[in-house]
């Protein structure tokens, strides 16, 4: 691939995964807005926010028969757009019903472009023979930074719900518009089946990402009430794990790449899994609050590049197109995230809190077993 053409892909694709991740994470403050304009109780809201997941998993299903027949530049148009137009209205819609469809409708857009973005990176890293994957997922974590300060700013200043989404969709607009010249045009567009039954090889990696992703769900909603259940925080400041998680994570992925080129993909999930069941059984025996911060940055850098690697070994495995394999993985990975955390209050539930997150770090234990066997072609 020329310079130029590698520049112009590299750029763009880091912006498509920008976008992804800023679409997602400007939802998020306007929750507690659409929960009060409605005046809906908790169970109502999580079946609102489960149309989102819905929406998500369909296109997720569906995006591997797109990928094979338009390519993955168009899909990363629309989707990206699709975030553009439809994050509005989610700061008007004033029934439940009107609610929950446009949840579908982003989630959709969610979903599609998901895949869509990392079958591209996928394409990307052939093309230039260059590990790449950390790096974009580095701007999917930066994405989802911005697009939840974004319109926590906005709102703080009191622009209100309708322009600041308006504002956060011109960024969304701009920054998928520009990426649009510099992705790749050739698609992914398979010659063989349109769909095959999962291998095994692959369900292995889907499993793994399922696993990894639920972590990160479970740290997002569940850290803060740790540290406060466990007197190591008030409660104003819980929230400062995830913090620390958050940052050690992306910090991670953008040194990834060039972790990767030097150990390789095995390495790196070995290497990457051990600081992370170190860090949650610092968290989980933690005496003081500075034992635990410690704990979340090794959780936070050793998980940071995980689903990378997995991304890119279901591209690299030959025994499934690999826009299937990607839409299998994304999908698993966003079904960790659905139920993961609820899985996790009810062992907190039986159990306690801090037993459901040492069963978080023995089942990342479960990636570091799983690494070689992973790295063996399948025949």
């Amino acid at each position: 691939m020329p310079s130029a053409n590698w520049s112009a892909g590299l750029l763009a694709t880091r912006l498509a995964f920008f976008v992804a991740g800023f679409g997602l994470a400007a939802w998020a403050p306007l929750v507690p807005l659409a929960k009060e304009r409605l005046a809906v109780d908790d169970h109502m809201l999580g079946l609102l926010l489960l149309c989102l997941g819905t929406g998500s998993v369909i296109a997720m299903l569906l995006s591997s028969l797109s990928n094979a027949w338009y390519g993955s530049k168009p899909i990363i148009l629309a989707g990206g757009l699709g975030l553009a137009i439809i994050l509005p209205w989610l700061a008007i819609a004033d029934t439940p019903l009107s609610l929950g469809a446009t949840l579908f409708a982003f989630g959709v857009s969610l979903g599609s472009i998901d895949v869509a973005i990392n079958i591209h990176a996928i394409e990307l890293e052939r093309a230039t023979g260059r590990p790449l994957m950390s790096g974009f997922h580095a701007q999917y974590s930066i994405g989802e930074f911005t697009g939840s300060a974004a319109v926590t700013s906005f709102l703080s200043l009191q622009l209100g719900p309708l322009f600041s989404t308006f504002l956060c969709s011109a960024l969304i607009t701009i920054a998928i518009v520009s990426a649009w010249p510099g992705l790749l045009g050739t698609g992914s567009r398979q010659q063989g089946p349109l769909f095959v039954l999962p291998h095994r090889s692959v369900m292995l990696i889907a499993v793994l990402a399922a696993i990894t992703f639920l972590v990160e769900g479970a740290m997002l909603d569940w850290s803060a009430l740790l540290l406060v259940e466990r007197d190591l925080l008030a409660e104003a400041h819980g929230g400062i794990g995830y913090m620390l998680f958050s940052l050690a994570m992306t910090a991670g992925r953008l040194s990834g790449d060039a972790v990767v080129a030097r150990i390789g993909d095995r390495a790196t999930l070995m290497l990457g899994t051990l600081p992370t069941v170190t860090g949650f059984l610092a968290v989980v025996a933690a005496p003081v609050a500075l034992i635990a911060m410690a704990g979340f940055l090794l959780i936070g850098l050793g998980i940071s590049n995980v689903v990378p690697v997995l991304c890119r070994r279901a591209g690299k495995q030959k025994v499934m197109p690999a826009a299937l394999a990607i839409a299998v993985i994304t999908t698993a990975g966003y079904a960790g995230i659905l139920v993961g955390p609820a899985g996790i209050g009810l062992v907190a539930h039986m159990f306690g809190l801090p037993l459901a997150f040492a069963m978080l770090g023995a089942l990342m234990s479960i990636v570091t077993l799983s690494a070689r066997i992973m790295m063996i072609d399948p025949r």
